[in-house]
């Protein structure tokens, strides 16, 4: 069985599994994970030979938090900066929560980085609303009562609350986004960038890419409902959607199994390795 690796260039933390002469699969994570959660996810598809690279955004995980603002376009760039370092051309890209906002940016804004693209649990559309809690993180002053306050244990209870895969081990590396003062101002630096009307300019663009696409939901997300996949399927050409039962908005902490076997089936049905 493949092993996760880890490795580092220089702006980013990564893990990596597969051989590296496959054929590129990039996974962005959401907030507030890091790479790890895409473990199981990159021991599947480099069990089918394909090479998984996972990085972790700037703050998250071992990545450094930058020098400027943690914005959703710094994100961007350095995602693009990741991929010129690592040399991964032509690659499916594999998005989650926030890091479809930032995955689908980046693609948008690069076309041909991406040969396919995997959705989930997250939208791209410029007429989305934030949840309660995202609200709160782009308030002044409420926004940094909620960063400030965060304690191991309670992000660990409001997580438990929300999946079911999620263990210690998820809890020990998550928890290094909120390491600091300087990582948790990064996460109110993101969500107050993130303006949805900022996507006005993109839409129709993931359609006009014309590569497959995959959205990949969970049925009782609390925060994307599983109707944003319809939507994009609706919106895509030939998109293809997968929901699973009894997952929640973190389906590859839930369902890490069903996740990969659909995954792989995709990559190997509609991507292929040319």
């Amino acid at each position: 069985m493949p092993v996760c690796h880890r490795g580092r260039v220089p702006e980013l933390a990564y893990r990596e599994a597969g051989p590296s002469t496959g054929p590129p699969v990039v996974f962005v994570h959401g907030y507030p994970e890091s790479s790890f959660m895409w473990r199981h996810a990159l021991e599947a598809v480099g069990r089918a030979g394909w090479h998984g690279v996972a990085p972790d955004l700037a703050g998250f995980g071992d990545s450094e938090p930058p020098g400027e603002p943690a914005t959703w376009e710094y994100h961007v760039g350095a995602l693009e900066r990741f991929r010129r370092e690592f040399g991964l051309d032509d690659a499916v890209v594999v998005t989650h929560d926030w890091g479809v906002m930032i995955g689908l940016r980046w693609a948008c804004d690069n076309p041909g980085v991406a040969r396919s693209l995997v959705i989930s649990d997250g939208g791209f559309f410029a007429d989305r609303r934030w949840h309660d809690i995202a609200n709160v993180m782009r308030t002044p002053e409420e926004g940094e009562k909620l960063v400030e306050g965060f304690t191991r244990e309670g992000l660990e209870g409001l997580l438990g609350q929300l999946s079911r895969g999620m263990g210690p081990d998820a809890m020990e590396e998550y928890w290094k986004g909120f390491a600091d003062e300087r990582r948790r101002r990064g996460h109110l630096e993101l969500y107050r960038s993130g303006d949805f009307s900022k996507l006005e300019p993109y839409e129709g663009c993931v359609a006009a890419l014309g590569v497959p696409v995959l959205a990949m939901w969970g049925a009782e997300d609390p925060f994307s409902s599983a109707r944003m996949a319809d939507r994009y399927v609706a919106e895509i050409p030939d998109a293809e959607r997968v929901v699973f039962d009894g997952a929640g908005h973190f389906i590859w902490e839930d369902e890490p199994e069903a996740t990969g076997r659909a995954l792989v089936s995709f990559l190997e049905r509609r991507v292929g390795r040319s």
